[in-house]
């Protein structure tokens, strides 16, 4: 079987898209607390190791994929908006520079292999006016999103550059995530 340990519908609806179709869906909650001094890019890893690991533990031999994705402007990780307030504050300091979107995407095979790639995509918003960020606010779609915006929908309209993953920028490398259940001899892929 293969299980998808996360809630995200952009995940699962991403593998959907390339004909992958999880047997079940079951989150892995772990902590999700950031280290002091841990960079966006070591977070993303532990954190999907360690949901790979919690859900191997509830489905041991089956294909386990789980991910974690961070929005980082240098150091500084935006997570999802907890209010208004913290969506206003992520667009302003988004708008009009460049940023990067992380995923830590890891695999355990029926074997118990794990295998974990961290996926880098650098993304460019133009200048947001006040109107802009109030209307995409109003718009609901960034709160559910790590960095308060979803590339997939309105927010496109500000992007002016990707650089890497398309896919990675709505939650899930797709080509790293073939490549390394390939790896693992999923079944089905060619």
């Amino acid at each position: 079987m293969f299980i998808l340990a996360s809630a995200s519908p952009r995940r699962l609806a991403l593998l959907q898209q390339i004909g992958i179709v999880p047997d079940a869906i079951d989150p892995a909650d772990a902590d999700e607390t950031a280290l002091r001094g841990e960079t966006p890019l070591a977070y993303v890893r532990r954190v999907a190791e360690a949901k790979a690991k919690i859900a191997a533990e509830r489905h041991p031999g089956d294909f386990i994929l789980a991910a974690d994705t961070i929005v980082a402007c240098g150091r500084r990780m935006l997570h999802k908006p907890e209010n208004e307030a913290a969506a206003i504050k992520r667009l302003k300091l988004l708008s009009g520079r460049r940023h990067r979107v992380y995923t830590g995407l890891s695999i355990i095979a029926p074997s118990g292999k794990q295998k974990t790639r961290v996926v880098q995509t650098v993304v460019a918003f133009k200048h947001l006016t006040d109107a802009e960020i109030a209307d995409y606010l109003a718009s609901g779609e960034g709160a559910d999103k790590a960095g308060g915006y979803g590339a997939q929908g309105r927010a496109a309209r500000y992007i002016r550059l990707v650089s890497g993953s398309f896919s990675n920028v709505v939650g899930l490398p797709l080509f790293e995530t073939c490549e390394t259940l390939r790896s693992l001899g999923f079944p089905g892929l060619p």
